[in-house]
């Protein structure tokens, strides 16, 4: 079920960065898509070499940020790389994507 806070975002800053060798970012920016129901603009960055990995501070693909904010802040000091990201699910499995709750209280 949609949030109605969600709805009606405005000013929010969301950003999805994501490395093109990881199989689950798809999956990841369909969710977030989803999520927001055009509330908000999403910011796409593809991160291409560890370099960027490092300037971005990206600890895997995918990652979203909510107002320079990572979406799971656990994750978020993980070592920039070139990689795929996991994700602790609230219930305590780890997945590839965060989940529809995860990204829903990072926009609240």
């Amino acid at each position: 079920m949609r949030s109605c806070r969600i709805a009606t975002l405005s000013g929010v800053n969301v950003e999805f960065l994501y490395w093109r060798g990881c199989p689950s970012h798809p999956e990841a920016r369909a969710l977030l898509h989803e999520v927001l129901d055009g509330a908000a603009e999403i910011r796409e960055r593809e991160v291409e070499t560890q370099a960027e990995a490092e300037a971005l501070r990206f600890p895997g693909s995918p990652t979203i940020r909510v107002n320079g904010a990572d979406i799971d802040p656990a994750g978020a000091d993980g070592r920039p790389s070139l990689s795929c990201r996991i994700y602790h699910l609230p219930d305590g499995r780890i997945s590839p994507v965060p989940s529809r709750e995860m990204l829903e209280a990072a926009l609240r």
